[in-house]
C-alpha cells in the first residue's frame, strides 16, 4: 500500500509493539503529529514541558518496563534538548529510540533555520544514528534501528527525518519486528572451563553485580549462582536490584558510598566474578589497589569492557544470563562457611546508620517510605545525596525498581524518568526522591505530571544547599561553599498548588509518616517538601583515589 513517510512512521512503531511516545511538538515534525493525532487512539502520546524531560521518560519507561523507550522531536534546539537524555541513556545501556524532525533536504547543509546536523552531534553518544534521505529506506531504518536498540548491549539509537521524507510517499510493507536473541555465539567454552576451576579452587569469592545482571533478566540465575557457591554479592549503583539485599549473602552497595562488607570483601576476596559490570570509577576508586588479591573473572556482552578499567584474569564474553545458566550446570554446591562469616562480622561492625534522633533525617525519610511501601515501589531519584540515601537505606529485592542516573550522573533526570517509569507501570507505586537543586532543573514537569494526573509521589529532601558538592567542600575544600548555598526560591508547595497538586511541608519524623501515608492513599500526585538539615553527610565514604577498604566512617 502507498503511504506517506509520517504514516510509515506510525506503522513501524506499531510494528515494533509501541504504545507510548514522550515529545514536543514543532515546525518539521508537523505531519508526523497531524498523523499522531489519528493514530492517537493506538499511540498514546506523552506532551512533555520540555524535551529533555521527554528523554528522560523515554529512558525511564524503557528501564522500568525492559522495553524500547521512545521520544520525539523537532529539529535544531528541539533535537538538542534530547541531548543530555540520550547521553544518559548511553552511559547506562538503555534501549531507547529518538527520533527526531529536521529541515527538508533541499534545505540541509545551509544553516537554514532551525537545522542542526543532529546526527553528528549524537555520535559520540549513540549505538548507532540514521538520517533518512530516501523515502524508500524509512520502514527498514527504524526496524533497524529498534533491533539496534534492543540487542547486545542496549543503548540509543537516533532516527533523524527530513521534513519533506515525512510527507512524500512510497510502497509499505507490513513486517514483523525482527527478534532479538540472546548474544550467545562468543560464549566459548574453554572460557566456561577456566572460570569453573577457578571458581572450584577458590576459598573466598566475591560477585561483583552490575546492570548487565537487570538488563539481561539475569536476576535468578544470579541468585542460584550465589547460592551455588556461597559467595557474597556486592551491586553497583546500576547493579541495585539484581540482587535481593533482604538475602543473607548480599553485602550491598559497592564503591565510594558502599558497605563496609562489600568494600571490605572485594579487597580480600580471592577470586572476584563481575557479572554486567564496568568498573567505573566509583567503584574501584583506586585501580592499582582494587580487588588486588583476587582473580578477576570479567562477564559481559561487551567485548570492549574487558580489561578496559581493571584487567582481568579471564573472562566470558555473551549474554549474563545464558553465562550463568551454563555456569550453574557446570558447578557442584560450594561451602565457604568462614569465608561467610568473616563476611557477616563486617556486615556486623558497621551497618548503614544514622544518628536516630527527632529530627527529620534524609536517611529516617528513605526507610520510613520503604515500611510505608512494603519495599514495592519503583524508586526514581536525581543525582546527589538524596541518590545515596535511596540506594543504601531502600531494600530492594527486585530488579528494575531503582531508576537512576548512574554513569552521566544527570542532575533533572529523575522527574521525567518518574513520569516515563508510572506510564510504563501503571499498577505500581512510583516514588521520586529529589534534592531541591535538581528538583530545581526539572520542576516545570510538573506540568505534565499534573495535566495527566500521573499519581507519582515526588519527596524532595530539601537542604538548602547542593547537598553532595557541599559534603565534598566540608570534607576536601576546608569548608569555602563556594555557590553551593541555594537561599533562595521557589515555595515547592506554592508550586505544587500552582500545578493544581497537593503538597506539604513537613519538617518532623511524624508530618512526614502522615503526609506520605495521605499521599500513597490519595492515589494523586503529591510533592512533600522534607526540610532536612544542611550538613548531612552520606557516610561511608572513600576519598578520591584511595584504596575502597580505607572508609570515612564519621
Amino acid at each position: 500500500m502507498e503511504l506517506n513517510g509520517s504514516q510509515i512512521l506510525m506503522e513501524c512503531l506499531l510494528e515494533q509493539g509501541v504504545d507510548t511516545v514522550f515529545g514536543y511538538p514543532g515546525g518539521s515534525v508537523l505531519n508526523i503529529y497531524d498523523e499522531l493525532y489519528k493514530y492517537r487512539e493506538k499511540i498514546h502520546h506523552i506532551l512533555t514541558a520540555h524535551e529533555q524531560g521527554a528523554a528522560h521518560a523515554a529512558d525511564g519507561y524503557a528501564r522500568a518496563t525492559g522495553k524500547v523507550g521512545v521520544c520525539l522531536a523537532t529539529s535544531g534546539p528541539g533535537a538538542t534538548n534530547l541531548v543530555t537524555g540520550i547521553a544518559t541513556a548511553y552511559m547506562d545501556s538503555v534501549p531507547m529510540v529518538a527520533i527526531t524532525g529536521n529541515v527538508g533536504r533541499p534545505l540541509l547543509g545551509k544553516d537554514s533555520f532551525q537545522e542542526v546536523d543532529i546526527t553528528g552531534v549524537t555520535m559520540p553518544i549513540t549505538k548507532h544514528n540514521y538520517i533518512v534521505k530516501d523515502i524508500c529506506k524509512l520502514a527498514d531504518t527504524i526496524r533497524e534501528a529498534f533491533y539496534i536498540a534492543q540487542s547486545g548491549r542496549p543503548g540509543p539509537v537516533l532516527i533523524d527525518i527530513p521534513k519533506d521524507i515525512t510527507a512524500i510517499t512510497c510502497e509499505y510493507m507490513p513486517s514483523m519486528p525482527k527478534k532479538v536473541f540472546r548474544q550467545v555465539c562468543s560464549i566459548r567454552q574453554k572460557d566456561l572451563d577456566e572460570a569453573v576451576k577457578l571458581i572450584r579452587d577458590s576459598s573466598k569469592p566475591m560477585i561483583y553485580c552490575g546492570g548487565g545482571i537487570i538488563r539481561s533478566s539475569a536476576h535468578k540465575e544470579l541468585l542460584e549462582f550465589a547460592e551455588r557457591i556461597q559467595a557474597p554479592v556486592a551491586t553497583s549503583l546500576m547493579g541495585i536490584g539484581g540482587f535481593p539485599e533482604t538475602h543473607r549473602l548480599s553485602t550491598g552497595l559497592i564503591g565510594m558510598h558502599g558497605s563496609k562488607a562489600s568494600n571490605m570483601a572485594t579487597t580480600e576476596c580471592d577470586v572476584l566474578i563481575a557479572v554486567g559490570a564496568r568498573f567505573s570509577d566509583r567503584v574501584t576508586s583506586s585501580v592499582n589497589t582494587f580487588a588486588s588479591n583476587a582473580k578477576i573473572i570479567h562477564i559481559d556482552v561487551d567485548p570492549a569492557e574487558i580489561s578496559k578499567n581493571v584487567k582481568c584474569y579471564t573472562s566470558i564474553i555473551g549474554d549474563a544470563k545464558e553465562i550463568l545458566t551454563n555456569l550453574n550446570e557446570m558447578i557442584v554446591q560450594q561451602d565457604h562457611t568462614e569465608w561467610l562469616e568473616n563476611v557477616r562480622g563486617w556486615k556486623e561492625e558497621f551497618r548503614f546508620d544514622y544518628q536516630r534522633d527527632d529530627k527529620l533525617r534524609p536517611e529516617f525519610v528513605i526507610e520510613d517510605i520503604y515500611e510505608q511501601t512494603n519495599g514495592e515501589a519503583i524508586i526514581t531519584t536525581e543525582v546527589g545525596q538524596h541518590q545515596m540515601w535511596a540506594a543504601q537505606f531502600y531494600k530492594y529485592t527486585m530488579p528494575r525498581t531503582y531508576i537512576s542516573s548512574g554513569g552521566l550522573g544527570t542532575m533533572g533526570y529523575g522527574t521525567g524518568a518518574s513520569i516515563g517509569a508510572q506510564m510504563g507501570m501503571p499498577t505500581k507505586q512510583v516514588v521520586h526522591i529529589a534534592g531541591d537543586g535538581s528538583f530545581r532543573m526539572n520542576c516545570n514537569e510538573l506540568a505534565t505530571i499534573s495535566y495527566y494526573n500521573i499519581p507519582v509521589i515526588i519527596v524532595v529532601l530539601n537542604n538548602s544547599v547542593l547537598g553532595m558538592v557541599r559534603q565534598w567542600q566540608t570534607m576536601f575544600y576546608e569548608g569555602r561553599y563556594s555557590e553551593t548555598t541555594l537561599d533562595r526560591g521557589p515555595d515547592f508547595v506554592k508550586l505544587a498548588e500552582a500545578y493544581y497538586m497537593k503538597g506539604y511541608d513537613v519538617f518532623t519524623q511524624e508530618e512526614f509518616q502522615q503526609a506520605f501515608k495521605e499521599a500513597l492513599e490519595s492515589k494523586k500526585p503529591v510533592v512533600i517538601n522534607c526540610h532536612v538539615g544542611e550538613d548531612e553527610k552520606v557516610l561511608p565514604m572513600v576519598a578520591p583515589g584511595a584504596p575502597i577498604n580505607d572508609l570515612i566512617l564519621e
